[in-house]
């Protein structure tokens, strides 16, 4: 039985929220790690997401993400940490909810879990940047 309603959900919130993409943690203490995690008190979702640095590169190598909420914050999520693999840091923090909101097809109710996803990326890139001593 299906915790959500899935005749409300578009076939690619359904494709995430049931094979979700890269759940889990990272060593936090690791200092290539950074881990943002927001919140809507309002509805209740809680999502952190993890993001592993190459030193090198200066590219996101790994991705972990936890999320509490309903099947769009967790696919919002899951899309997020497809969508910044491989990317730099610059490139990932111009990724904006709009993005993640088309891309799934949300609709107006559920854009809240598109604008978790975006500051979890970029609180997990201040908290990276903060580790490292280049936090602007």
């Amino acid at each position: 039985m299906y915790l959500v309603d899935l005749r409300c959900y578009h076939p690619k919130v359904i494709d995430h929220y049931e094979n979700p993409r890269n759940v889990g943690t990272l060593n936090k203490s690791n200092p290539a790690v950074g881990t943002g995690l927001v919140g809507a008190p309002a509805c209740g979702d809680v999502m952190k997401l993890q993001i592993q640095v190459d030193d090198k590169t200066g590219k996101i190598t790994d991705v972990k993400f936890k999320t509490f909420g309903c099947g769009s914050a967790i696919a919002s999520s899951s899309y997020m940490s497809e969508r910044v693999l491989g990317l730099s840091l610059d490139e990932a923090e111009k990724i904006q909810n709009t993005e993640i909101a088309r891309e799934l097809s949300l609709p107006p109710v559920k854009l809240h879990c598109s604008m978790l996803a975006e500051d979890a990326i970029q609180s997990a890139i201040r908290d990276y940047q903060k580790k490292r001593g280049t936090l602007q």
